[in-house]
């Protein structure tokens, strides 16, 4: 028998969503492991998508995206961020968040070229480099803080950093990068030519009056960005994968030589849809104020458990510290609690190369209330 080849990714397992996920459907437990919404979006934006479908719209769109929804993410830019991208030469339509990251990654990282991100890290940044050869420098944000030494990232930096990746709000810690923060990366990259991907999927999410800084606000880090969005996040249709990318033309030219073999082109009906839907902004300004609600749910109904709430400032997860319940790691923790209580997490290891082990678990609020009174019962008998 031949011995065939593995692939370029063969020390890469299942993701570990998709086994936390599998184990809850294993113990019929409530999954709070996947971020998504177990929710029904918006009845009006499903009713666009009905009629695009049947008015015949249902063939190849643009490689870049339909021209009216790339118009509307261009004015809820500006609008939310005083930044200005030209709708058809900068704005990129997306297969979801994801295949824009991929795609940037694939598009501008070479052999032996170095990247620095942040961990805990969502968990396809580091694959997506070592796949087209990079090499990943980590910086790790610790519990309960999760705060960036910008020092020490400093000395990450050489001449063979090609990209620096920002996850802003971060998922899984909740925390949102502060002026300090952007003002301390401006200085690192100032005359270099590190370019940087800015993954802001939960820009809408950000809780308690705080302000969401992209990374499109300053126009000496905008010029060297490629800025990452998700419809998934903003709408709860994760399911249908759609995304943008935004950059300067420069970038976006050489973003989309990848992006047309990599996925081509979009869903045309729901692009015609998002951009009908999104002619009036306020169906997604007030996002904060929704998840906030159903954060401060779930915070006030696990107050008085042996769990420590830590603090959450954007995205829909919520990090929980175990350790006064449990010394177990945190990969077992959470198996524990999905099979004998009937609750799914991820465990915070997971985002960390190292493994690192601060007995650290993350909740998806992202549910119905129903599901998350059920999920605190559950966890209030801990």
């Amino acid at each position: 028998m031949i011995q065939l080849p593995l692939s370029k990714l063969s020390n890469v397992g299942t993701t570990i969503f998709s086994q936390m996920t599998q184990l809850a459907n294993e113990n019929e437990a409530i999954n709070l492991s996947q971020g998504f919404p177990d929710f029904t979006p918006d009845s009006e934006l499903l009713d666009h998508v009905d009629h695009f479908i049947k008015k015949g719209f249902n063939q190849y769109a643009p490689m870049g995206g339909m021209i009216g929804l790339k118009e509307e993410i261009a004015r809820k830019i500006e609008n939310s961020h005083q930044a200005i991208y030209h709708p058809d030469s900068e704005i990129t339509v997306t297969a979801g968040g994801t295949q824009a990251i991929f795609t940037a990654i694939a598009t501008f990282v070479k052999k032996d070229d170095e990247v620095i991100i942040f961990e805990p890290a969502y968990d396809c940044y580091e694959p997506t480099v070592e796949l087209f050869g990079g090499i990943v420098k980590r910086f790790e944000m610790k519990a309960p803080d999760y705060e960036i030494d910008w020092s020490t990232v400093k000395n990450l930096v050489s001449d063979k950093t090609k990209m620096i990746i920002l996850n802003n709000p971060n998922n899984p810690s909740g925390k949102i990068l502060k002026e300090n923060d952007i003002q301390e990366l401006i200085k690192i990259v100032e005359g270099t030519s590190i370019l940087i991907l800015s993954d802001e999927v939960y820009e809408n999410i950000v809780f308690d009056g705080k302000q969401h800084l992209s990374i499109c606000k300053y126009p000496e880090l905008k010029e060297r960005s490629l800025l990452v969005a998700s419809f998934g996040k903003l709408f709860h249709v994760t399911g249908w994968k759609i995304g943008y990318c935004a950059a300067p033309k420069s970038l976006t030219d050489e973003f989309r030589k990848v992006h047309q073999f990599n996925v081509f082109s979009v869903n045309t009906p729901i692009q015609l849809a998002l951009a009908e839907y999104m002619k009036n902004p306020d169906h997604y300004n007030h996002l904060n104020q929704f998840f906030q609600e159903k954060r401060d749910f779930l915070r006030k109904g696990l107050a008085n458990t042996s769990f420590e709430l830590l603090d959450c400032e954007g995205t829909y997860f919520q990090a929980l510290k175990y350790d006064k319940i449990s010394d177990k790691n945190d990969f077992d923790f959470a198996s524990e609690l999905t099979i004998n209580h009937k609750v799914a997490s991820v465990p915070f290891s997971s985002f960390y190369k190292n493994k690192l082990n601060e007995n650290v678990i993350r909740l998806c609020f992202a549910k119905k209330q129903e599901t998350l009174e059920r999920a605190i019962e559950n966890l209030s008998k801990i």
